[in-house]
C-alpha cells in the first residue's frame, strides 16, 4: 500500500533535517573524538584492532606491489632466408630434407633433456618417499 512507509510523501519532514555530516565538523574535533573513543577501549581491543588494520594493509599492499610486475623487454629477431625464384625442385627437396634432419636432431635433444629432468624428479620423489612425505 503506497504512502504508508517510513519515507512516504506525507512523512518526509525528517529527511530534510538530516545532514550527511553533522554541522560542527572539523579535523580537531574529529581527532578529539577519536582519542575519546580509543581511551574507552581496553588494551586487548586496541591491540587486535591495530593487528587487523595492519594485516589488511599488508594484503592490499601486496596486491598493489604484485600488480606492478613489468615484463622485461626482450629483443625478438626473426631471420628468414631469401630464396631465388628460379630454384629447382631438386634444390627445394634437398633443403627440406636437410631441415627435416635438423628438426629431428633438435626434437631428440629436447626429448633427452626432458627425460633427464623427469629422472631427476623421480629421484627426488624416491627420496621424499623414503622420508615418508
Amino acid at each position: 500500500m503506497p504512502g504508508t512507509g517510513l519515507a512516504s510523501p506525507r512523512s518526509r519532514a525528517y529527511l530534510g533535517a538530516m545532514a550527511i555530516f553533522p554541522r560542527p565538523v572539523s579535523p580537531v574535533r574529529a581527532i578529539r573524538d577519536l582519542r575519546g573513543f580509543l581511551a574507552q577501549r581496553q588494551r586487548h581491543e586496541l591491540l587486535f584492532g591495530f593487528l587487523s588494520v595492519m594485516i589488511t594493509t599488508l594484503i592490499i599492499a601486496g596486491f598493489y606491489v604484485d600488480s606492478k610486475f613489468e615484463k622485461p623487454w626482450k629483443r625478438d629477431i626473426q631471420y628468414f632466408e631469401n630464396w631465388p625464384a628460379n630454384r629447382t625442385d631438386e634444390e627445394i627437396r634437398a633443403r627440406l630434407a636437410a631441415d627435416l634432419i635438423k628438426d629431428k636432431q633438435r626434437k631428440a635433444e629436447i626429448e633427452k633433456l626432458r627425460q633427464e629432468r623427469m629422472k631427476s624428479f623421480q629421484r627426488l620423489d624416491k627420496k621424499l618417499d623414503d622420508l615418508g612425505i
